[in-house]
């Protein structure tokens, strides 16, 4: 009996030991992300990170479209953790120079601008993820769009992935065809009505020549008109400095975060490929037309997306780390 009983208590406290562990180790990877991540820890980042944002737009507007742009390429490449902003190295190779960013991600300047003033606010507390999570909103809110609570906690990569980002599909074509647009954005846990919501960006904006050249002078998805606008702007053969000529994505409100870029797709005045596939006489045409009548269905809605898409596998607890630099990881 007394041999029973002490082979049960060591077992039971063995038990307890692993359920503790397991708590513990639990707690740690699920860390969630909360609103109110840097109330105690720092809590005017969000006036410091807004009054970068509101100066950069300011000088520039497209700024805007372009932080809005770094969040969901930082976050459809391994999820979002900071990996776009990190610089080559000699021993390196980032994401920056892959083919969906090279020459297409810009507004680094003002992210580095961001972490500057939010380190002397608070040193290492913030990270570069969650600036761009803050940015992105701020951008939209500026711009004339919905604002909404942004969800906080993510810590910084420690690497990046070149091959990743280079990946055939994995950050969107602007040649996808909307079976490939439903298809990557399912990947990522995002649904059709999600990647329609999202898509809406586009409404604010520029792009090169060289990513709709194709469309402008192939397509027949497309108001004659329209097209002949943009061959002013954008030749039909290839090379600089041709290929580097921009337009605005929303050729009727390019600087206000609107409606117009559904009201465009309608009217077959989509300028990439892909925004105009997802009305096209195919399954999203039904929420196209939806949000081109009611702009707070598509505010929700893009809300909705937005907060889902800073939910793609963000390194909480104790992964990653807190840059103190975003071009690179600490040493």
């Amino acid at each position: 009996m007394a041999a029973y009983s002490t082979s049960h208590s060591a077992s039971s406290f063995l038990v307890i030991v692993s359920l503790a562990v397991l708590v513990i180790f639990t707690g740690i990877s699920s860390a969630k992300l909360s609103t109110n991540f840097y109330s105690k820890s720092c809590p005017k980042v969000f006036s410091t990170i807004q009054s970068v944002v509101h100066s950069a737009i300011s000088k520039q507007p497209r700024q805007g479209a372009s932080l809005l742009r770094l969040h969901f390429h930082d976050c459809f490449v391994n999820g979002c953790d900071g990996s776009v902003l990190l610089d080559d190295t000699p021993t390196f190779k980032g994401e920056k120079t892959a083919g969906p960013n090279n020459g297409s991600l810009r507004a680094f300047e003002v992210v580095d601008e961001i972490k500057s003033k939010v380190e002397k606010e608070c040193p290492g507390v913030v990270s570069c993820t969650d600036i761009l999570a803050i940015a992105a909103r701020d951008s939209v809110k500026i711009l004339g769009g919905p604002k909404w609570d942004v969800k906080l906690g993510r810590r910084d990569s420690k690497t990046a992935s070149f091959s990743a980002a280079n990946s055939s599909g994995v950050i969107p074509s602007p040649n996808s065809t909307l079976s490939n647009l439903i298809k990557r954005f399912k990947a990522e846990g995002l649904s059709t009505k999600d990647m329609v919501a999202l898509s809406g960006a586009h409404t604010i904006g520029q792009a090169r020549c060289i990513v709709f050249r194709d469309r402008i002078y192939k397509d027949k998805n497309i108001d004659s008109s329209f097209a002949k606008t943009r061959q002013n702007k954008c030749p039909k053969t290839t090379g600089l400095p041709g290929d580097n000529k921009i337009a605005p994505l929303d050729l009727q409100t390019p600087t206000a975060f609107d409606n117009y870029y559904y009201k465009n797709l309608i009217k077959q005045k989509g300028l990439l490929r892909s925004d105009q596939q997802l009305f096209n006489g195919g399954s999203t045409d039904s929420l196209v037309k939806k949000y081109s009548q009611d702009t707070k269905a598509f505010y929700s809605d893009f809300v909705n997306a937005m907060i889902k898409m800073g939910d793609i596998q963000p390194l909480t607890g104790s992964s990653g780390e807190i840059r103190k630099n975003c071009r690179k990881v600490n040493n």
